[in-house]
């Protein structure tokens, strides 16, 4: 039994789960970082969190930043979930306040967790990228109209010791008027309110908003909370392959997953053993990975394509900048590089990576021809290498 993403209208909390229950059925959560109970590797992140709640001076707005797939909303959806459930409980309380919390962690079992699992929470709104009515497709952005249902849920009062939250799906994301819309209600934030705002790029999102919240920055995981990550999901790390998979997410425990999906390590593989035969290029090798990446349902792994040379030419660069960078580049990449760095200068390599990245990105945004992509970026590769 599944369910759409939570949206800012809720729906009638825990009648799901009740039904489940009523069957004898496992309660079966819609996937996302809303449903998600496990958080690795942001212990200080989550801690700062815990600190803040604790204290006297909760902030009422913050930002949670980092780069895409890293667990910025799964950390917005667990706070949420441990503000309502620490303020129930604080009502709810016959002797007392409650003992302190040690963890932000709740049990799947909890009503506060099944209630925000399945969107049906009445103090917490998700504001995101909604459908054009018009197009009937997502947005990219989010608009003044999406703010609207953080706006109402905000002007009503809270019920009992409940706080009224929302999370924004992504700051960096709004247009003007819905920045400004945002900007409001942060001037002026109703009593026991709490806006988490994420944000992959906080550079983009204004600075009167910036301003106005505490940020929470998450840093990259490393290789032994990404194999954990990937364990939970039933993913298998190949034997000595933990530190690959690190260095290739860049510690992002969404990009992992994605990589082990799309067997991003065989992919990683096959542009290795093109640039290993530089100086007798296999063409064959090359068209058939151009035609593989062109199939329609490939665009996952085209994208992934681009992001694994951009990767590798970003890394042969920072070596040949003179940065230490053997500790960040994988083991196999190392003896290719010391081959690409005999005959090309750096000056060279910055050209390649450059065109590498214009190239990519005008495929992307006028849908060229993906196997077209593909040949152009290894000829410009492989002739700096004869």
């Amino acid at each position: 039994m599944m369910l759409p993403r939570p949206s800012g209208r809720p729906s009638p909390a825990g009648l799901i789960c009740d039904m489940a229950r009523a069957a004898e059925q496992p309660v079966e959560y819609p996937e996302g970082p809303w449903a998600t109970a496990s958080l690795h590797g942001h212990a200080e992140a989550e801690a700062l969190l815990l600190r803040a709640w604790q204290s006297d001076r909760m902030p009422h707005a913050m930002m949670i930043t980092g780069p895409r797939g890293i667990g910025k909303a799964t950390l917005a959806y667990r706070f949420a979930r441990f503000v309502q459930a620490q303020a129930l409980e604080e009502e709810n309380s016959l002797f007392g306040e409650p003992a302190p919390a040690d963890s932000l962690f709740m049990s799947e079992d909890d009503p506060v967790f099944r209630q925000v699992a399945q969107g049906g929470h009445p103090g917490i709104v998700t504001v995101a990228p909604s459908v054009n009515p018009k197009t009937k497709k997502q947005r990219q952005d989010i608009v003044v109209d999406d703010v609207r249902s953080m706006q109402s849920m905000y002007a009503m009062t809270a019920e009992g010791g409940a706080w009224r939250i929302a999370i924004v799906d992504a700051a960096d994301e709004m247009t003007r008027q819905a920045a400004n819309a945002l900007l409001k209600i942060l001037e002026e934030p109703p009593e026991k309110s709490l806006l988490l705002l994420i944000a992959h790029s906080p550079g983009q999102v204004l600075n009167t908003i910036r301003s106005r919240c505490q940020e929470v920055r998450l840093r990259p995981l490393n290789a032994t909370d990404l194999s954990t990550v990937l364990a939970e999901h039933d993913i298998e790390v190949p034997e000595g392959r933990a530190r690959d998979i690190a260095l290739l997410s860049e510690g992002r425990p969404g990009h992992a997953l994605m990589l082990m999906e799309t067997d991003g390590l065989g992919l990683h593989d096959s542009i290795l053993d093109i640039l290993e035969r530089a100086t007798r290029p296999d063409m064959n090798a090359i068209h058939n990975l151009g035609d593989q990446l062109a199939r329609s349902g490939s665009e996952r792994r085209f994208a992934l394509f681009c992001e694994l040379l951009e990767g590798i030419l970003l890394r042969l660069v920072r070596s040949l900048g003179g940065q230490d960078e053997s500790a960040g580049i994988c083991a196999a990449e190392k003896p290719i590089f010391a081959a690409m760095m005999q005959e090309t200068p750096l000056e060279q390599w910055m050209e390649v990576w450059e065109n590498t990245r214009q190239l990519f990105a005008r495929t992307e945004a006028v849908n060229l021809d993906k196997k077209q992509a593909v040949l152009l970026a290894f000829n410009d590769v492989l002739k700096r290498m004869k």
